[in-house]
């Protein structure tokens, strides 16, 4: 056997499950599989536009930017929000396209409600890490300087990390959910600040997400086991637990 037989053979393991469950929904549905990307990047790219207006910068701020010395009430609120403003110091077309691409895909794979779910609770985690961290100091373990304190925290990095991270460990691309994750930790390694510790506590939330359900899946239920299998409540196909064994017999919903 060739190298390059074996480099297919490797990639069909990696991306096969994962290409097969996004191709029939693209393909039947068209852009209407992805409607939730496609509304988040045309929301990002709005808020892009506005505040980079001189009367649209303040409502922007407002209503969306998240600063650890805010009042926990006030950043709670406006969480959901900071998830679509665009980080002010970053490319806002790299954002975007990873935005597309990694919400389609979870989309897809997950299902909307999830993506949204996941997409969440990474923003959240991130939030409310830069609050202990900066409560704990620069001193502890994983602590923060209080200047981060003062910095806007926003954009949609952290629950694009989180999705990858979710939808590799659904469909068991166990390399490419590796790379993100030593990716992000090389990042902090080499630039260690506020947005970089975010990731982090966005991909610590991701694998808590993962393995809720995998937990559960092993667990028998009225004397049966993973046989009995249960389909997705969001319409997207039925996929492999990302722990388990593959075979026909072991197929189940993720969530």
């Amino acid at each position: 056997m060739t190298v390059g037989q074996d480099l297919r053979r490797a990639a069909r393991r990696e991306w096969g499950p994962l290409w097969s469950a996004v191709r029939a929904p693209l393909a039947s549905r068209g852009p209407r599989a992805v409607s939730l990307a496609l509304a988040s990047v045309a929301l990002t790219g709005l808020l892009q536009v506005v505040q980079n207006r001189p009367w649209g910068y303040g409502p922007v701020q407002t209503l969306g930017a998240v600063r650890a010395d805010d009042p926990l009430w006030s950043a709670l609120l406006r969480t959901p929000l900071s998830l679509f403003v665009p980080a002010p110091d970053l490319p806002v077309w790299g954002a975007l396209a990873q935005m597309l691409v990694v919400f389609g895909v979870a989309e897809v794979c997950l299902g909307r409600w999830r993506t949204l779910l996941i997409a969440y609770a990474a923003t959240l985690a991130g939030t409310l890490y830069a609050r202990i961290g900066i409560a704990a100091g620069p001193d502890a373990f994983a602590g923060l300087p209080a200047s981060d304190a003062r910095i806007v925290d926003t954009g949609p990095s952290a629950a694009v990390v989180a999705l990858a991270v979710c939808v590799c460990c659904a469909y068991g691309a166990r390399v490419t959910g590796a790379a993100v994750i030593v990716a992000m930790v090389a990042e902090t390694v080499v630039k260690d600040n506020l947005a970089g510790r975010e990731h982090l506590a966005a991909i610590a939330a991701a694998l808590v997400l993962c393995a809720v359900p995998a937990l559960r899946g092993r667990r028998p239920r009225g004397g049966q086991g993973l046989e009995g299998g249960s389909g997705t409540r969001s319409g997207a196909p039925p996929i492999r637990s990302w722990n388990l064994r593959r075979g026909p017999t072991q197929r189940t919903s993720w969530w």
